[in-house]
This record gives structure tokens, C-alpha cells and sequence, in this order.
């Protein structure tokens, strides 16, 4: 039996994880179950996000090869099991009956009371992507219903992606690049810089003015030949920015566009723009896990469910019985408002759709087993991309499991070919920035308010960069040291 204990930073100081107790439980409860030691892998983590998608017991098969479609996760005898403990609700729970129930759900015959939502697959194509894409198309009605704006829900209730010291650095370099392209007479009419992701528009506020500010000192008159693009997934967001920023007239404009393939509505600004600057982005797309165990590369498959306690309680406070998952996909295709019209019976007004959405956003959680992987290059993290790419980062570090970043690969290649040869990415986000970080704590998923975050993993980005010969770097934000976000910047190779 091999026992990794991952939230090291909580081992020591005022206040130290009792590791000890839980371990306790864990050999109680294993010295009179039915499994088999040797198979037996037991995982320590601390889950920061108090909302999150994982029960503080689980259990996680490492399967011996690909089930056929639609094969349960204990229909075949697993290689290992992996058993997984989360220490920061360790002590809110019988741990060591936790523990038992969840060994004793892959025995032999085993059935588990559970609302299955959907089949076994990658975790970028779980439906608590859909959902994630929900709370942004409908974030109005789910404001509403909570009585706050979303960044409330973000840790100290806002981002800290804004700061005007920072901004007049960043401005303070691009005027510097313009002054020498406009001397040599390479300085386009049109000077372009894109955000995206513009939260409440307090980032692009502090920019504009910011930069109005030194364009009237700077004296070349740069401000009148600015255009700054504002892209959004969500209309609501976008329009309460452009209300910040409303004072800046024509300077400004707004695309909603698709964060993971900005040049579908960016593509005319191909090697135009002077800076793209993105804020908490990232940690908010699609992602699935890979592992490496015993030298062997596992997906990690996921499928979302509801436990059958709170399965029952939102059914019967929605007459639903019998109807739950047929529900749940209508308010996924159609949103509230439309679900309140289409199923009255169940929801008297828009309002109650958006409290049912809350309930099973709540209850959601997320079931997770290992698929073995023939190879990396059977795995295909981009179209354009096979998992050899993943190779650099998870050799050298033995067993590890780390998120592959789907969506901010893609978003972050498709934004590279947008940039004028001088120009610059700008990223502040929750970036993992070594591999062996993944060995030593939590990384996600969780749960901010009604949307998905994951931590970003830098060095893949920093390698997909690097070979298509842009300089990448990784430092902690201006001012801000020891905050957990950090900021990448690329920019063309010298």
C-alpha cells in the first residue's frame, strides 16, 4: 500500500494538518475491508475550494485496459484502486466508515445509489462544462437570485488583476516600441490592444485611463489613433465593462467571441495587435487530467452525478420525480427563463428554474477512474496536438497528476499569431509554474459560485510558446509576491 500525503505546505506552522488521525482511520477501515493491499493507493489532498465536486471520501479505479462503451468502472477487475481522502473535511465525517462504504462500492456486485448525468469520458467533456457555460449566457438571473455580482464570489471578493502601478509599466513599454517603430516610419495608423475576459471593466477603465493620462504627457498623440477590443463570452459581462469604460467613446469596442478560438472573431487583427491582455481566463476552460502510475500515462475519465440523497430532495421539491436527468439537460439546452416556459408544471417562473440550477449546481459531484493510455501519442490534447507534447512535462516526476489544459492551450496558440512582431501577451491567472507542484497540493476542480476553476498548468503553455519561437516567462504579479495568481508574458523570441 502506497500512501501519498500532497498538501505539504500544511504539515507544519500554527496550525498543521493532524494527518496522523486520518491516517489512523485509513488503517482501521482497511484492516478489516475486502481489498487488497498491495492494489491499494491512498492519496491525501486538501481541497481549498469549500465548493467543490468531490465527496471528502472516494474511491477511483486505475483500470487495466479500456472498458467497452458504457462499461461501468468495476465491471472489469481494476490494477489498483486509489483511495482518495480529503484532509480539510477529514474531521467532518466517520472517517473510518467513509472509508469502508467507499472500498466496499467496488466490491464484487457492488451497487451504489447515485444519478448518473452522463457516460464515462474525458473531463473537458464533462457536463460541468455546459454548466460552466450556462452561468456565463445566463450570469443576469443567477446574479439576481444570489443579490451580488459574481467577482463577490472570487476569494477577497474581487480579482487581483487590477493595478494601475502595473498598467503604467506595461503602457510605459509600449510606448517605448511605438516611439522607435514611428522614428522609422513602421509605426501603423491603427494601434491595437485586445482584453479578454473583461470581468467588470475595471481592468480596461484603469487601462484607458490610465493611458490617456500618459499619451497627454508622452505628447505623440497615440490616444487618437487607439483602438482597444474588449472579448466576452458573456453579452451581460460585456455590457456592464462597456459601461465602465463608456467615457472613451469610439476608442473602444466590444466582440463576443469564444475564448478558446479568438481568431474566429479576431482573425482580421492577425499580427496587429500591440498587446492582448487576459485576466482569469484560463482557470475557467475546459481541461482534462492526465497521470502517470508505476511509468504507465492514464487518462483520467470523469462522469458527473448527483448522490441519491440530494437526487431526491431536488426531485421531490420540483416534482421531478422519475424526471431529473431529462431535467437537468433541458436547463442545460435551454436555459432558465425558457425551461420556466417549457415545463411549468415544475417551475411556476424563471426564478424557480434558477433555484433549481443552484440546488444541482450545488449537489453536483464528479466520479473519476483511470483509463490506461497505449501511449501519449493516443491521446489528443488539441486537433493539431498529439499527448507527446506532455512528454517534457511528466517525465522526471515520477507518479504525478496534473491538468492538461485544453482550453487554455488552444485559446493561448490561437492568440499567438494575432501578435504585432512587437507586440505582447499579457496573462494574469492561477499558473501551476513547476510540475512537481502538482505532487504537492490541490489544484482543482472547484467551484466559484456557479462556474468551474482549475489551476493552469504553465510550463505545457510555456512549451507550446517556446516552439513556435515566442519567449515565455512566468513571474509572480507587480506588487504582488506571494499572491497565487501569477503573470505570463510572451513575446516574440529576440
Amino acid at each position: 500500500m502506497r500512501i501519498d500525503v500532497r498538501p505539504v505546505a500544511r504539515l507544519r506552522g500554527t496550525s498543521p494538518v493532524n494527518v496522523a488521525a486520518s491516517l489512523g482511520a485509513v488503517f482501521d477501515a482497511v484492516s478489516s475491508a475486502d481489498v487488497d493491499l498491495a492494489r491499494l493507493r491512498v492519496t491525501c489532498d486538501w481541497i481549498q475550494y469549500r465548493s467543490n465536486f468531490a465527496e471528502p471520501v472516494e474511491c477511483r479505479p486505475v483500470l487495466a485496459e479500456h472498458p467497452p462503451p458504457g462499461q461501468r468502472a468495476v465491471a472489469q477487475p481494476p490494477a489498483a484502486l486509489e483511495l482518495a481522502v480529503d484532509l480539510r473535511r477529514a474531521g467532518e465525517v466517520d472517517l473510518t466508515t467513509s472509508i469502508k462504504q467507499a472500498l466496499a462500492e467496488h466490491a464484487d456486485g457492488a451497487t451504489v445509489a447515485r444519478t448518473v448525468l452522463e457516460p464515462w469520458g474525458p473531463a473537458r467533456d464533462s457536463c460541468i462544462w455546459r454548466f460552466n457555460a450556462l452561468y456565463w449566457q445566463a450570469l443576469a438571473a443567477w446574479e439576481q437570485a444570489t443579490g451580488r455580482e459574481y467577482e463577490q464570489a472570487l476569494p477577497g471578493g474581487q480579482t487581483q488583476a487590477r493595478d494601475v502601478e502595473a498598467a503604467r509599466v506595461l503602457i510605459r513599454d509600449l510606448l517605448q516600441v511605438w516611439d522607435e517603430l514611428d522614428e522609422r516610419r513602421a509605426l501603423p495608423d491603427s494601434l491595437y490592444i485586445v482584453e479578454l475576459g473583461v470581468g467588470n471593466g475595471n481592468q480596461a477603465r484603469t487601462w484607458l485611463d490610465t493611458f490617456a493620462e500618459m499619451d497627454r504627457q508622452h505628447g505623440r498623440d497615440y490616444y487618437r489613433r487607439l483602438h482597444y477590443l474588449m472579448g466576452d463570452y458573456s453579452p451581460h459581462v460585456l455590457e456592464r465593462a462597456r459601461q465602465a469604460v463608456a467615457h472613451h467613446g469610439d476608442r473602444v469596442n466590444s466582440l463576443v467571441l469564444d475564448a478558446t478560438s479568438p481568431q474566429v472573431t479576431l482573425g482580421f487583427l492577425r499580427g496587429r495587435a500591440f498587446c492582448v491582455y487576459i485576466s482569469n481566463v484560463y482557470d475557467n476552460l475546459p481541461t482534462d487530467e492526465v497521470a502517470t502510475i508505476q511509468g504507465r500515462p492514464y487518462l483520467v475519465e470523469a462522469r458527473a452525478y448527483l448522490p441519491d440523497e440530494d437526487a431526491g430532495q431536488i426531485a421531490r421539491r420540483y416534482r421531478a420525480a422519475g424526471k431529473l436527468p431529462a431535467l437537468i439537460e433541458r436547463l442545460l439546452r435551454l436555459g432558465p427563463e425558457l425551461l420556466a416556459e417549457a415545463a411549468p408544471d415544475h417551475f411556476p417562473d424563471a426564478g424557480h428554474a434558477v433555484q433549481f440550477w443552484q440546488d444541482v449546481w450545488s449537489a453536483l459531484r464528479l466520479q473519476e477512474r483511470y483509463l490506461p493510455l497505449a501511449g501519449l501519442d493516443a491521446y489528443q490534447p488539441l486537433a493539431s496536438l498529439t499527448g507527446e507534447i506532455l512528454r517534457p512535462v511528466l517525465e522526471g516526476n515520477g507518479d504525478i497528476r496534473m491538468h492538461v489544459s485544453n482550453g487554455a492551450l488552444a485559446s493561448f496558440a490561437d492568440t499567438l499569431p494575432l501578435l504585432h512582431p512587437f507586440g505582447r501577451l499579457q496573462c494574469h491567472d492561477l499558473f501551476v509554474t513547476a510540475p512537481g507542484q502538482y505532487q504537492a497540493g490541490f489544484h482543482g476542480p472547484g467551484k466559484y459560485d456557479g462556474s468551474v476553476v482549475n489551476w493552469v498548468n504553465g510550463p505545457l503553455l510555456a512549451l507550446i510558446g517556446n516552439r513556435r519561437g515566442f519567449q515565455v516567462q512566468i513571474a509572480a504579479m507587480h506588487g504582488r509576491p506571494g499572491a497565487s495568481v501569477k503573470t505570463l508574458m510572451a513575446q516574440v523570441r529576440d
